[in-house]
């Protein structure tokens, strides 16, 4: 063997001896990284379940709350409903008694400023009566004033319906008389 392949024998064998220490050093910073990984993967996972679980926390709290409104709100329009229906209970009654002449209406008159005692000149066998003076209405003009004042009632009750939605679903928006 000669110096020169002695050399390159030598210089292969510091080579070969780089490339398994690089080899080796490669090896166990990939184990050292793969383990630090490892190690962050893990946290980034417990991290991403906990941001999960608020999530789904959150989620079911306000499912819970639209829940919650959505009773109320179908509680209060079974309120309204009865209201509107009791309202138009009574305005049948009373319709009905005015088509009978069970019940009059009746409507003040205006005085004569000069004479503004209510007493009668002279005091019958029945009495002395201090009331305002009244007429009696046409049934119809009556049944009129009825059908008026029943409209009168459902958008007052529609009205409340409509304001007690408004404040369930946007409180503040509205000011409570």
């Amino acid at each position: 063997m000669t110096p020169v392949q002695k050399l390159a024998g030598l210089v292969v064998l510091i080579l070969v001896l780089m490339a398994a220490a690089a080899g080796v050093t490669w090896q166990v910073q990939d184990w050292r990284m793969g383990k630090q990984l490892a190690v962050q993967a893990g946290l980034h996972q417990d991290d991403l379940s906990a941001i999960s679980n608020a999530a789904a926390a959150q989620a079911r709290t306000e499912q819970d709350k639209r829940l919650a409104l959505e009773h109320h709100l179908a509680i209060q329009d079974q309120q309204h409903t009865k209201e509107l229906s009791d309202e138009k209970h009574k305005q049948a009654v009373i319709r009905d008694r005015l088509a009978t002449s069970d019940l009059r209406l009746s409507v003040l008159l205006a005085e004569d400023p000069a004479s503004s005692c209510n007493v009668p000149a002279a005091a019958g066998t029945r009495g002395l009566v201090h009331a305002a003076r009244r007429a009696q209405l046409d049934p119809a003009h009556a049944q009129r004033i009825i059908a008026i004042t029943d409209a009168g009632d459902q958008g007052l009750i529609a009205l409340r319906a409509c304001q007690a939605y408004v404040r369930a679903v946007a409180p503040g928006v509205l000011s409570t008389p």
